[in-house]
């Protein structure tokens, strides 16, 4: 298929290949403007396949988007958001892998004029010899000041056979902005672990009630966050 991605498109850097072309052509994605002083929330549990989500918000708009990304094989979620002058975004990612899976979730945040807010709150979990990618971009335009864009990306690895990938990127043409993003690859601590063996507490279960103590952030405020969780506590449950 000539107009399937390689690995030479940054996007498309950590993708698996062989499971994708099983989906090409992708479908366009769903297409959401948010209209000037409205607010708009939703959640997203992707269980296999490329999900992709574009939003517009208007002046003074606000959006909150969260997702939870885990899947037999392949799973791949796509968000992008313009902003405009006032607006706030949320993201908040938690993205579960296995066995042999991969699993992607690719962000864009544009601040196109003055004085948006926008945060990216992406979580990973990798076990087997399972890829979990998270790549995030936060754009802010020239005469886009008061910009405030935020990024936080951390992943946890059960097993050294395991992969996570992260790239937050900033690209910024303008002066009077706030910044930022953070990025951490770890895995479980030891002491945490034996502290609650001492207590009783048997290490698979011990190894889920962290994992989901480390997830939970990127789920706060979300759209049924009660079902998120659950659904992200028995997708981690299944990895352990």
């Amino acid at each position: 298929m000539s107009n399937l991605p390689t690995r030479k498109a940054e996007d498309w850097r950590y993708a698996d290949l062989a499971a994708l072309e099983k989906l090409w052509p992708l479908p366009d994605a769903e297409s959401i403007t948010v209209a000037a002083g409205d607010s708009f929330a939703c959640a997203i549990i992707n269980k296999g396949g490329v999900t992709r989500l574009s939003l517009t918000l208007e002046a003074g708009a606000r959006a909150a988007v969260h997702v939870l990304n885990s899947a037999d094989a392949y799973a791949r979620i796509e968000i992008e958001a313009t902003l405009h002058e006032g607006a706030d975004f949320t993201l908040g990612g938690v993205q579960l892998a296995g066995g042999a899976q991969t699993a992607e979730i690719v962000a864009t945040v544009r601040h196109m004029e003055p004085n948006a807010n926008s945060r990216q709150i992406l979580r990973s979990v990798a076990a087997g010899t399972a890829t979990a990618s998270v790549l995030g971009k936060v754009y802010v335009a020239k005469g886009a000041d008061g910009t405030d864009g935020q990024q936080s990306m951390r992943a946890m690895l059960l097993d050294r056979s395991a992969t996570a990938n992260a790239r937050p990127e900033l690209e910024i043409h303008a002066d009077d902005v706030k910044c930022a993003h953070g990025c951490a690859i770890g895995e479980l601590d030891a002491n945490g672990l034996f502290y609650m063996a001492a207590r009783g507490i048997e290490p698979a279960r011990a190894k889920a009630l962290m994992l989901q103590a480390f997830v939970a952030e990127a789920f706060d405020g979300a759209e049924d966050e009660d079902h998120l969780h659950a659904a992200a506590q028995a997708a981690l449950e299944a990895l352990l």
